[in-house]
């Protein structure tokens, strides 16, 4: 079963490929992604490996501390995205709606 880890701390120019071939010297790697910014395309400076096994991910966890295109990585397991509340709620926004004229004045 793959485990997913969660890679902080990644140099502005670390790629996918570079990602996938540092933690190769765990095991096998799954899948190494960059997470990047829709907007701009650059590197928020973190990303996920997936390892196939448990033992691989172990493995891996000891990557942590070290050094991966001049910056120090941090590499934890990867823990499930929280649910994100809708800032936008259908209808506008809250609170109740008044229209404004002559009527409300007095």
């Amino acid at each position: 079963m793959a485990t997913k880890l969660f890679i902080g701390g990644l140099a502005w120019a670390t790629t996918d490929e570079k990602l996938r071939e540092f933690f190769a010297q765990a095991g096998t790697v799954v899948s190494a992604n960059v997470i990047t910014d829709k907007f701009t395309g650059k590197s928020k400076g973190f990303g996920f490996v997936e390892m196939s096994s448990e033992a691989e991910s172990q493995a891996a966890q000891k990557l942590n501390g070290e050094n991966l295109d001049g910056r120090a990585i941090v590499v934890n397991e990867a823990r499930p995205m929280a649910p994100r509340e809708n800032r936008f709620r259908p209808g506008g926004g809250g609170g109740e709606r008044r229209s404004f004229d002559r009527r409300d004045r007095n």
